[in-house]
């Protein structure tokens, strides 16, 4: 089995996640592990992989020392050639403004994320508009698998 292939760290630098996300370790590994045994991946999810949970001043600076933008962002990932496939890591304040403001859990939005990170660590991108479908495909079936509803539809607005 593909997921017997991976290893999964995940550390928290930023304290806010351990009361925004009291079991995020576990849902990590979990999340990774459904990932990791899609066909599409399968034999692609095979190493170690780091998740970093931690605020928007180290997301800002390592945007700017391997982006050249300085400024905070959701999620990052970093192939390692050292080290079959790398780390990510998310900004708390960022993750949860974006999901405040696209009304959906922060628990959610961060498993979205970790999971469109992982999916860079396999070579998958959306530089191209097939390129994207096919990404997008990917994160909206492994989602679904675990009760998350499709990230890239926008909620109805209510009227109350």
């Amino acid at each position: 089995m593909a997921s017997k292939s991976l290893t999964i760290a995940v550390r928290i630098e930023c304290p806010a996640w351990r009361t925004t996300w009291p079991k995020a370790g576990s849902d990590i590994r979990a999340l990774l592990r459904t990932a990791a045994r899609r066909p599409e991946v399968a034999g692609q999810a095979v190493g170690e992989v780091a998740v970093v949970l931690a605020d928007d001043a180290r997301l800002q600076e390592l945007n700017n020392r391997f982006r050249a933008k300085n400024r905070p962002t959701n999620v990052l990932s970093f192939p390692d050639p050292q080290i079959p496939l790398g780390g990510m890591a998310l900004a708390h304040e960022t993750v949860f403004r974006e999901a405040k403001a696209q009304k959906k859990p922060v628990i959610r939005h961060s498993k979205h994320l970790i999971l469109h990170g992982f999916l860079h660590l396999l070579g998958y991108d959306h530089h191209s508009a097939q390129a994207a479908r096919l990404m997008e495909g990917l994160e909206v079936a492994i989602l679904s698998t675990m009760g998350i509803p499709n990230p890239y539809v926008p909620r109805a607005r209510s009227r109350a």
